[in-house]
């Protein structure tokens, strides 16, 4: 089943790290996978934004108009993109930082506290996993453990306190999740 997921946010949240992650985990998963960045020339503090599309056949084009899910890891990409996700899917928001009263009802919200859960692991640069981890108790695009795996090849060897962090933080964000799901 095709799958495409917009993650936005500001330069410097991680979004391409969690848009490529989640494209690597399902290639892994074996399953076709897309990556399409999109960012303005700021490398940190302006608007970032990755389409990633995931399908159990050959992915023809990475471009959509409308996507099934939507991670929204601040106020400015959420106003913007909000009305490019399909009725019926999934909005994964930072309720940190989305202030916005959510008034789709048409759409299933997740609102993942992920900055407050950030300072309370003593790292504020794992706000990007704690929004998968979510993801992962609402829907079955990755699970959770083939996530924590391509975490673990990625950083284990080379910064074994940030895998440990970033495990940490997928746990808490998908403890969110199954609140909503619930």
């Amino acid at each position: 089943m095709k799958t495409t997921v917009v993650v936005s946010g500001s330069g410097g949240q991680g979004i391409m790290s969690i848009g490529t992650m989640l494209a690597q985990t399902a290639v892994s998963d074996g399953r076709e996978a897309t990556f399409l960045p999109e960012y303005g020339p700021e490398q940190r503090g302006g608007s970032a934004k990755c389409t990633v599309v995931i399908d159990d056949r050959e992915i023809i084009s990475p471009l959509a108009k409308k996507c099934d899910v939507f991670i929204a890891m601040n106020e400015q990409g959420y106003k913007k993109f909000i009305a490019d996700l399909k009725a019926d899917g999934i909005l994964v928001y930072n309720s940190s930082r989305v202030t916005s009263e959510i008034k789709r009802t048409d759409i299933t919200a997740v609102p993942v506290p992920a900055d407050d859960i950030c300072t309370e692991l003593g790292s504020m640069k794992c706000a990007n996993i704690v929004m998968i981890g979510a993801l992962t108790a609402v829907s079955d695009i990755v699970t959770k453990d083939g996530f924590a795996s391509h975490i673990e090849e990625k950083f284990a060897a080379k910064n074994p306190g940030l895998f440990k962090t970033d495990i940490e933080a997928l746990e808490k964000g998908a403890e969110y999740g199954k609140k909503i799901n619930s």
